[in-house]
């Protein structure tokens, strides 16, 4: 009996083993430059082992094909991936030849089933219905919206600076800058979609930001079903997951009656996004969940990446004294010319515009996107020979590695926002180019982009305007992204220190 459990224990191993290589040669066939594969972890060892963030998995790769090649295949566990490495493919996939890939792949491994919040987000839907979603909530980011918001983002712009001289006052300790962060954008996006005071700033238990925090934090579970999808991709199809847990779900959900309820109640005339959205429900008879996944997308927009940018942002200020005293001066000498800050007079900064865009290039908040080929294409591989991209292929574009290719940007790793000066062209050559892509681009570039500079280059202002910024050296000399994290943040964080300077 024992020999034939160990022999059939064997047999499985063995077909297991074949299953995990089955698809090894599957470049080579295709006459396709592939890296060498290894045995459960593929190409992207970081996916499985999490000792290491993908996006340097994935620009090791980028780095080693980049001189001859427009792509390169890979393995990822055991399905062949692409990795693009010629910008021009970059717009392929995200503009010219949109139709072809308009799936992100995050999309297959939930639904609104199975996830009725993030299930019903625009960056999951898929065909008619992720166009029918996103064209419900564009008119919510537009210029004239978000100028109606700007008063809100301001408020919470000067609770900031109170509770950062407050604290300074208890001594010097320190502070991470993406909790300082999250605290701010909690209280603005909790203001513009429920009208409340999200708290962050009063020193009690702030509720909505812990619950702002467990949207976003990955847990075991989600985890492993993401890598055992990726090793027997059927299960997509028979099973889908909840990003959101339960309870965080009931939260929003309960938090959003009661903001409905009251603005009915009270008729209070506040052209937030709450107000769009019982403008919408009117108009489209929304439910209550659509509300509650309208309001999670504006919360995605403007919550974990601003953290991330404003964060970024002010570590890059604070080892770069000449830039930071650089963008204090503009920033004044634009302030001192308008009876207040708006969303108008942040546009007549050019400086701060310059460098938003440079800490975005350095440190994207996603390393990489991820598209699936909806219908089959054609793709260059170098000049005069195409290969054939297949229907359900992943394809991944990688910006962490296009924005730091000395090939586009001299000197890639040093902070210069003056690259981006429009004398030179600005943001808009490289964005052109298909090499400066922190938002995505094409018909599904980031919904709430404007949003999102507009409350990042808010906080930035505030805070450079009020304190000199330097780093504590509770950071880490070199900052390596935390392999734990869907998004780029490093190990260990970025710790700052405030000191207030004259006016």
């Amino acid at each position: 009996m024992l020999h034939e459990i160990f022999y059939f224990l064997i047999g499985l191993g063995v077909i297991f083993y074949v299953y995990m290589i089955w698809h090894f040669d599957y470049w080579k066939k295709r006459h396709v430059p592939a890296p060498q594969p290894r045995f459960l972890l593929g190409n992207l060892p970081g996916a499985v082992t999490q000792r290491r963030h993908l996006s340097y998995d994935v620009d090791d790769i980028y780095r080693e094909y980049k001189a001859q090649h427009g792509f390169v295949g890979i393995i990822n566990m055991r399905q062949p991936n692409i990795v693009i490495i010629h910008p021009d493919l970059v717009k392929q996939v995200l503009v010219r030849n949109f139709s072809s890939f308009a799936d992100n792949s995050f999309a297959d491994f939930t639904d609104k089933h199975a996830d009725p919040i993030i299930g019903r987000n625009p960056f999951i839907l898929k065909g008619d219905e992720w166009r029918e979603k996103r064209g419900e909530i564009t008119p919510a980011f537009t210029v004239s919206r978000i100028q109606t918001m700007y008063p809100v983002i301001d408020h919470v712009c000067k609770r900031m600076i109170k509770y950062l001289r407050h604290a300074n006052q208890q001594g010097p300790n320190g502070f991470e800058a993406k909790e300082l962060a999250a605290k701010y954008n909690t209280d603005v996006v909790s203001s513009c979609i429920f009208g409340l005071d999200g708290g962050s700033f009063n020193g009690g238990r702030a509720v909505i930001r812990e619950m702002g925090k467990a949207l976003f934090t990955p847990n075991w579970r989600l985890i492993a079903y993401i890598v055992v999808a990726q090793i027997f991709p059927f299960l997509r199809k028979i099973y889908k997951i909840a990003f959101v847990p339960k309870h965080v779900e009931l939260f929003f959900v309960d938090i959003m009656k009661d903001a409905v309820a009251f603005r009915r109640q009270t008729n209070v005339e506040r052209f937030d996004y709450l107000h769009y959205l019982l403008e919408l429900q009117d108009k489209k008879n929304l439910n209550e969940l659509d509300m509650v996944a309208h309001a999670i997308t504006f919360f995605l927009n403007g919550f974990e990446t601003s953290s991330i940018a404003i964060s970024y942002t002010l570590y890059e200020l604070a080892q770069n004294k000449q830039v930071q005293d650089k963008l204090r001066r503009e920033i004044r000498e634009t302030t001192d010319k308008h009876s207040e800050l708006s969303y108008d007079v942040l546009s007549k900064m050019p400086y701060l515009d310059q460098v938003f865009n440079e800490a975005l290039r350095i440190h994207p908040p996603f390393a990489f996107l991820c598209k699936t080929c909806t219908e089959s294409t054609e793709f260059r591989l170098r000049v005069g020979e195409y290969r054939t991209v297949e229907k359900d292929m992943q394809v991944i574009v990688p910006i962490y590695s296009l924005h730091h290719d000395p090939e586009y940007y001299t000197d890639p790793n040093k902070f210069i926002p003056e690259r981006f000066n429009p004398e030179h062209g600005g943001v808009k050559a490289y964005r052109d180019k298909g090499v400066l892509i922190p938002f995505g681009d094409g018909p599904r570039v980031c919904l709430g982009e404007k949003f999102a500079m507009a409350q990042v280059k808010a906080a930035i202002v505030s805070l450079v305007k009020t304190f000199e910024i330097t780093v504590n050296p509770r950071t880490r000399t070199h900052l390596i992204s935390d392999p734990k994290q869907f998004l780029t943040y490093p190990i260990g964080g970025i710790w700052l220190d405030f000191k207030t300077i004259s006016q």
